[in-house]
């Protein structure tokens, strides 16, 4: 009774010369290899050129700024709750007078912060924030880390850069407005 309909019936037949030295094992090995030299390479000059990696890479994260210049953050903290690694932190503030053209409500993330070390790119905050202020790119890989400092992302590194766009549509924005300092949070 056989046990499956992989088994193969073994001969003890007796190897012949070439088979005890291995040669058509070896010559077929070797023209395996040159077949390898003239099929079409796999491998990309990665910093030169760029793969494209599908509509459903997230990379980089970004706080987005509304068509005004002004943030969109209000520090709801829904991506913060939505983020399973734990990974996203902020403190809340009150928007003061004079400050309408830096934030678009009332209350802001006067801090806000990405552990990237802790961040798995799931996307779930980019989903959770009801504002779009979440953007993960789908064109920039976030950079390697050297130091342990810099895996920690705050609003320097994330809030997006105004364009030339704005900046020649509002003569009296300036190209990179005053903003609170970013301390870090004590964790």
């Amino acid at each position: 009774m056989q046990l499956t309909n992989r088994s193969k019936e073994v001969s003890n037949k007796q190897m012949t010369l070439a088979e005890k030295m291995y040669l058509p094992a070896i010559a077929q090995g070797l023209a395996i290899t040159i077949k390898h030299f003239f099929a079409k390479k796999v491998t990309v000059p990665y910093p030169e050129v760029k793969r494209y990696l599908g509509p459903v890479f997230r990379g980089h994260h970004i706080l987005k700024r509304d068509e005004e210049g002004r943030e969109r953050c209000t520090a709801c903290g829904l991506c913060a709750v939505a983020c399973p690694a734990e990974a996203i932190s902020m403190v809340a503030a009150e928007r003061k007078k004079g400050e309408e053209n830096l934030y678009r409500e009332e209350k802001y993330a006067a801090v806000y912060e990405i552990n990237m070390l802790r961040c798995i790119f799931c996307g779930l905050c980019e989903e959770a924030c009801p504002k779009q202020a979440v953007y993960l790119r789908h064109d920039e890989f976030v950079p390697i880390f050297t130091e342990r400092d810099e895996v920690i992302y705050g609003k320097d590194k994330l809030v997006e850069k105004m364009d030339a766009r704005y900046i020649r549509n509002n003569p009296d924005a300036q190209a990179t407005p005053t903003e609170p300092s970013y301390s870090r949070l004590s964790s």
